[in-house]
């Protein structure tokens, strides 16, 4: 027999690629980190001897999701400045309690907390935005996910950096370090049209350039964003972004709430995504996404959460339900946003986005085995008619039971919920608690 590490037996296996498939009664074989095989179940218990077989009858297997768009350290500031509009969230609570905690520690704990909860809800990749890159990446890699790191750049002083320039040189340094890393890879990261001058847009675009990492950046996110960019700078944000040279395939424009016509074919003609965090842009009344709009011109989409602390959870099945929902709402018909359109916009979405999809994103043979099961035999699900609609419409993040990064189980609710650190739960109540009682 064929020797096989894991045999993951589900009652149904969703792939994504191809778009629209469901396989029933199907083994996902992993051996060394990797699919090796998408078989009947019957047929891989004759091939295949493991040291691990998984037995899920009554379970959907996905590829994880790829959260494009965290800020994973705000798990540690979640809940603070509730029903304020964004420029008062930001300015009144969210940059003094940075000011006061911003930290290498901060973002490593932070970080690992929320890939607690990220990994407990069928995340395998999440692409993070935020300070102190290297700290993020720890905390989330000690959660056990694959991530994507940012070499942010601000125009006011942090504790990471103090000057433009610094932000650069360490972001590019960032970049630098961790290519052909296998777990982290790197983005530059500028922070927003209206914090960025363009003379350090267009070296971010250079770094881009010169090392082929995507661009991880909130454009078009609110009304006066877009006005005080025609007002400061006589053209729309992203019209600004094509002049400074971040206009490609590469930029990962995250909430893109206020794109209009133009800069849809703009996107869709340089081949960019669109990243939609609708339970942010809820919270803070930022408006609804043109979602039906972009997968109409052919935009990639990817879905993110955004940050705790506004919107606030980590809640990727959730999030791309709501997805769902709002783009037939606000394209006024029940045919937009199709499901398996929006679960490839969780997976596959996100890793072309970050321009990994030749790894991860799809249950395909060769690629890493980063995988999520989800028990289908609840109240909330029965009976299964159609288990890609009831996933996205029916079920919920609690019905997901196991997450694998690279054939390594780093979740499992069998009992309870379980991470590889055995005291991983109640050290996390703790680690909260410290941070919470130093705002």
């Amino acid at each position: 027999m064929l020797e096989a590490d894991t045999l993951i037996e589900a009652r149904w296996v969703i792939p994504v690629a191809p778009k629209g498939v469901i396989l029933e009664n199907t083994t996902v074989v992993v051996t060394q980190g990797r699919i090796t095989a998408l078989l009947p179940v019957e047929e891989a218990r004759r091939l295949y001897a493991a040291h691990d077989v998984v037995s899920l009858p009554e379970s959907a297997v996905l590829p994880g999701f790829v959260n494009l768009h965290s800020h994973a350290a705000m798990n540690l500031v979640r809940g603070l400045g509730a029903d304020l509009p964004l420029m008062d969230w930001l300015t009144k609570k969210i940059w003094p309690a940075e000011g006061k905690l911003m930290s290498p520690e901060f973002v490593r704990d932070g970080s690992w907390l929320a890939g607690l909860e990220m990994a407990a809800g069928g995340v395998t990749t999440t692409s993070d935005h935020y300070f102190f890159p290297r700290s993020a990446a720890e905390g989330l890699r000690r959660a056990g996910l694959r991530c994507a790191v940012s070499g942010i750049v601000i125009g006011f002083p942090s504790a990471w950096a103090d000057s433009d320039a610094a932000y650069l040189e360490k972001s590019e340094a960032l970049i630098r370090d961790l290519a052909g890393d296998e777990f982290v890879h790197a983005t530059i990261a500028p922070h927003a049209p209206y914090t960025v001058s363009d003379a350090s847009l267009k070296r971010c675009a250079e770094i881009s350039d010169k090392w082929g990492v995507p661009i991880h950046m909130h454009v078009n996110e609110t009304a006066g964003e877009v006005a005080d960019s025609l007002r400061d700078h006589g053209e729309r944000p992203l019209e600004r972004l094509r002049r400074c040279g971040l206009l490609n395939e590469r930029l990962i424009a995250v909430h893109s709430v206020h794109a209009d016509a133009g800069d849809i074919a703009l996107m869709a003609a340089a081949k960019a995504t669109a990243c939609h965090c609708p339970c942010s842009n809820l919270k803070l009344a930022s408006g609804f996404a043109p979602v039906a709009k972009f997968l109409e011109a052919g935009v990639n989409l990817g879905i993110g959460t955004d940050g705790a602390a506004s919107n606030d959870k980590l809640d990727m099945l959730g999030e791309t339900r709501l997805a769902a929902m709002l783009a037939k709402a606000v394209a006024q018909d029940p045919t937009a946003a199709p499901v398996h359109d929006m679960l490839e916009a969780a997976t596959l979405g996100g890793a072309r986005a970050l321009h990994w999809d030749d790894e991860i994103g799809s249950i395909e043979p060769g690629k890493a085995a980063d995988l999520f099961a989800i028990n289908l035999a609840t109240p909330e699900s029965l009976p299964v008619q159609d288990p890609a609609a009831q996933i996205l419409y029916s079920a919920g993040r609690e019905c997901i039971t196991h997450t694998w990064v690279a054939g390594r189980q780093i979740m499992s609710k069998a009992v309870g919920a379980q991470f590889p650190e055995l005291n991983a739960a109640r050290e996390a109540v703790a680690v909260a608690h410290s941070w919470q009682n130093r705002i």
